[in-house]
């Protein structure tokens, strides 16, 4: 316990999420920012995508990080993932606001299948006009397809680790994520010729 990571900066780059955990809940202060700087970034993006508020994001991350630093004494590493357990909590918060921001949405499970690809579609998307092209085609998702969308397809994470974020089976993310797929191929390519997509895209 001597043996702080504040006596050597450089070296938190280097120990995992749930060591750095176990020595901020040990009284390091360096390991706390260690992971307020490896985890704020890719929570508040991806809290970001989903509620499309940057102030309520914003609260989100801070919830987030209030809730890790208060169970950091419990953490018994080799369990979960730090990342994991942090992105739970805040899909959990996110879905709080966007009930309490709105009633049920519009069901689109039955939504045709079309012929664009969404991976090429999101590839495409390097101005303005298409970025803002899927923000609203992300947005006429129903919540929990949306968030297993952002995660899968623009946070980059896996389907077993979106299941503990989102407490369901593996089962049921890919299923979320197929009609989402569906309804963002449906949205984007009714707007190929305005976002100059190509048949052969």
């Amino acid at each position: 316990m001597d043996q702080r990571l504040s006596h050597a900066p450089d070296a938190a780059r280097d120990v995992p999420d749930d060591a750095l955990l176990v020595s901020y809940a040990n009284g390091d202060a360096l390991a706390g920012r260690e992971m307020v700087r490896r985890l704020s970034p890719i929570l508040f993006g991806y809290a970001t995508r989903v509620l499309q508020d940057r102030a309520e994001a914003e609260d989100v991350v801070q919830e987030t990080m209030l809730r890790l630093w208060k169970i950091a004494p419990d953490w018994r590493q080799g369990e979960a993932k730090v990342s994991t357990w942090a992105y739970r909590v805040t899909a959990n918060l996110c879905t709080d606001r966007l009930r309490k921001r709105r009633g049920s949405q519009i069901n689109i499970d039955d939504v045709a299948e079309p012929k664009a690809d969404l991976a090429s579609a999101v590839e495409a998307m390097t101005d303005v006009a298409r970025s803002e092209a899927l923000t609203e085609a992300l947005n006429t998702l129903p919540d929990r397809q949306r968030q297993a969308v952002i995660l899968r397809h623009l946070e980059g994470v896996s389907n077993p680790d979106i299941a503990k974020i989102m407490d369901i089976g593996v089962e049921a993310v890919e299923s979320l994520t197929a009609r989402g797929r569906r309804a963002l191929k449906t949205a984007l390519s009714g707007r190929k010729e305005e976002l100059g997509y190509s048949d052969d895209g």
